[in-house]
């Protein structure tokens, strides 16, 4: 992954998204008793998750190669949907 982040020329984001992931992970797992949580983890790292897609876009990397930030972020779009709807 570091040599990822130095291709994107982002070196000093990779800790940052590092402790984000693990947050939101946290967040979704505590979000299944608390809803606000959920709505916070889940939106969060949807909006992660697109952001590293058009990274990958600016970039011009494959389709392939983008489709894990592609799923993980219709994933967690999904949850905030549903959280939001029920």
């Amino acid at each position: 992954m570091k040599s990822e982040f130095k291709r994107f020329k982002l070196e000093k984001l990779g800790f940052l998204t590092i402790v984000l992931e693990i947050l939101g992970a946290c967040g979704l797992l505590v979000g299944l008793f608390f809803k606000p949580i959920l709505l916070i983890s889940s939106g969060g790292l949807a909006i992660l998750m697109l952001l590293g897609l058009v990274i990958r876009l600016k970039m011009k990397d494959s389709l392939f190669v983008s489709l894990p930030a592609l799923f993980y972020m219709g994933l967690n779009a999904s949850i905030f949907y549903l959280a939001i709807k029920f």
